[in-house]
């Protein structure tokens, strides 16, 4: 296998370094929390309709493959949801990685601006430039399920990311869905908040009004966590559906800091959301005790966190290594290889201590010079 293959993979190994991931005084549920996370990391939940998780890092192409797909001369399509996020550039960055060691073209790359009916016309219009392969994160699920389904029966290969149009079948309809373990990332998040919280306070949570499965499975497993610690208590829960998820989170999070003035904690269900609920609270003044999670790891909600602010921990992605995973599954389906039909990425838990640490095993590279000068 190639160096540069090779490197990319362990990339999206499971990583084992939490060590000492938070700098919080010690408490009753410090050790629990932390063995309780390093169980998530290890044990990522099942797929949408229970299929067994096979880890990214388990993808393997051998030399003899990559050379019989460069030899192809493919095209791929890249049909995103949107792409204004630090994870879609870092999704987006990891599938050009693997297609260009690939040697695939890349013939084409859609946003939607999370509007499914824009979408389906992004779909129709890569059709007319007959991809080989599709990699693809559907805005929403059902408005979007026929235009897929008749990419693949024109012969598009199609690899999901986070969800599939609905109804659609692995193995027939689409070649494997990625996704991060998204319930293992809410937990991740409740868990780091509890902690920070030393196991007691009124808590808001921002989820995301949609039906994807990746962000619903995120505010399940927050729940499912929290509840463990009965001094905690979910006050407000307000979901936002964008497409301007800031500003609709800034919005709420205002309302909700105005209704519960001993609001103690917030959780947004990924990075651009949570920049929202930072205005807010630097708006309102919020004392400085207020405790902020999330899921991803983006630059904005990272600088916060490097200047000890509101942001606490995330419960991040690794979407580099998801784009990754993608990319390589693209090459299983030139070849007519089997592919798993989930492939799942673990939770990574992040706080100030492992914050640089952590940032190449999310996002691909080193940690940007903003970032660790704010560490300062």
């Amino acid at each position: 296998m190639p160096m540069t293959m090779r490197k990319s993979l362990q990339m999206i190994a499971l990583a084992t370094a939490l060590g000492g991931s938070a700098a919080y005084a010690p408490s009753a549920f410090a050790i629990d929390v932390d063995k309780q996370i390093k169980d998530i990391e290890s044990h990522p939940a099942s797929g949408p309709n229970g299929e067994k998780a096979t880890l990214a890092s388990d993808l393997k192409l051998s030399a003899e493959e990559i050379e019989k797909i460069k030899a192809k001369h493919a095209k791929a399509a890249i049909v995103m949801h949107y792409t204004a996020s630090d994870w879609a550039k870092a999704q987006m960055a990891g599938q050009k990685k693997a297609l260009e060691e690939l040697g695939v073209e890349i013939v084409a790359t859609t946003d939607a601006g999370y509007r499914a009916e824009q979408q389906v016309s992004d779909i129709e219009s890569v059709m007319a430039l007959k991809p080989d392969v599709m990699i693809t994160v559907p805005a929403e699920q059902s408005a979007t399920a026929a235009a897929y389904k008749k990419a693949a029966a024109a012969g598009i290969k199609i690899i999901f990311l986070d969800q599939t149009g609905a109804g659609m079948k692995a193995g027939k309809d689409y070649v494997s869905l990625v996704s991060s373990d998204n319930r293992g990332m809410g937990k991740v998040a409740a868990l780091l908040m509890a902690k920070a919280l030393d196991g007691k306070g009124e808590i808001g949570l921002i989820p995301h009004a949609s039906d994807l499965f990746a962000t619903k499975e995120r505010v399940v497993g927050f729940k499912e966590a929290i509840k463990d610690y009965p001094d905690i208590k979910i006050v407000q829960e307000t979901g936002v559906g964008g497409p301007d998820f800031s500003s609709e989170s800034e919005r709420v999070a205002s309302a909700m800091l105005t209704a519960h003035p001993n609001l103690n904690g917030i959780w947004a269900v990924w990075d651009v959301p949570t920049e929202g609920v930072l205005s807010a609270a630097r708006a309102a003044g919020a004392s400085k005790s207020l405790v902020i999670t999330t899921c991803d790891l983006g630059v904005n909600i990272s600088i916060d966190m490097a200047k000890k602010g509101y942001v606490k921990a995330t419960g991040s992605q690794r979407p580099y290594g998801a784009g990754y995973a993608e990319g390589i599954l693209a090459g299983y389906a030139l070849l007519g290889k089997d592919a798993p039909p989930y492939v799942v990425l673990p939770a990574l838990a992040v706080t100030r201590d492992n914050l640089i640490e952590a940032w190449p095993q999310s996002n691909g590279d080193q940690a940007p010079k903003i970032l660790t000068d704010a560490m300062n």
